[in-house]
């Protein structure tokens, strides 16, 4: 028998007992690039995501077998949507023998943009963080994060100006708390929505021309894109709790604008 024939004679350290007494929290990979497929909003987008994978680590274990995370995702073979995302929580506590655990999975996630006027269509991405947690015997929650670009301009400039007003290009990130499941693409919309204007990745001059002018007729704040993008949230009872950020890359300025608002959802005892 070759030295590999028999490896169940192999001593297992990480199962040993460890004598400091120290609990750990999380335990686990980070950052793992894999390539998978994403379901949201009817069809099934191909991405490369990076995922983080931890469970709790009782006082008396020395360790956590770090290949049985790699051995969960080989097995994740059909496209994921959220609620398929969920259900890997349970199956990894299983297999590392632990109560606590989570899994954060971020991705670039593209979508087709139709132009406003010319009608053509391009792909525009958008950072997607899908984040789903068990504490103890509860039930898995999930968050899910969106980060999308969008165009904003300056009410006070175009008020002030006899002609023209200063824009900017904007980032708007909602992270949301999860009662019911709410697709990529809502939370994208309501963000588009907030905004002076949405952006897209090809523009012909007749929707440049479009884009401009809804932008100078809609004028926004930072401090407008959040409080629209809240309160949108809020009438959304799939949402508990919520932080919506919005920055503003200032052409006039070397510094950007920024605002947040947090709404904290209700504690619900799952035990």
């Amino acid at each position: 028998m070759d030295m590999y024939g028999n490896l169940l004679s192999l001593p297992d350290i990480q199962s040993s007992h460890d004598r400091r007494g120290l609990y750990i929290d999380a335990v686990g990979i980070k950052d793992v690039r894999y390539p998978l497929s994403v379901s949201s909003g009817g069809r099934i987008t191909p991405t490369i995501a990076l995922l983080t994978m931890t469970v709790e680590l009782p006082a008396t274990a020395k360790g956590t077998h770090m290949s049985r995370f790699v051995e969960i995702l080989e097995v994740q073979k059909a496209a994921l949507d959220l609620e398929g995302f969920r259900a890997i929580v349970p199956a990894m506590l299983s297999r590392l023998d632990a109560q606590s655990g989570e899994i954060q999975m971020r991705f670039p996630y593209f979508m087709t943009k139709t132009a406003p006027v010319s009608g053509v269509q391009s792909q525009l991405d958008y950072d997607v963080c899908w984040t789903a947690s068990r504490r103890d015997a509860g039930a898995v929650g999930l968050r899910m994060k969106v980060s999308v670009p969008a165009t904003s301009l300056c009410p006070c400039s175009k008020e002030i100006s006899a002609y023209g007003a200063h824009n900017q290009r904007s980032h708007i990130h909602i992270e949301v708390d999860l009662e019911q499941l709410v697709s990529i693409e809502e939370l994208v919309a309501i963000a588009e929505r907030g905004a002076s204007c949405e952006v897209y990745g090809l523009l012909k001059r007749a929707d440049e021309k479009y884009v401009t002018e809804r932008a100078y007729d809609n004028p926004k704040f930072v401090e407008d894109l959040v409080r629209d993008v809240a309160l949108a949230l809020d009438q959304d009872a799939r949402i508990n709790g919520f932080t919506v950020e919005a920055e503003n890359f200032e052409s006039i300025h070397n510094h950007s604008a920024f605002a947040r608002i947090v709404r904290k959802g209700e504690a619900h005892d799952h035990s």
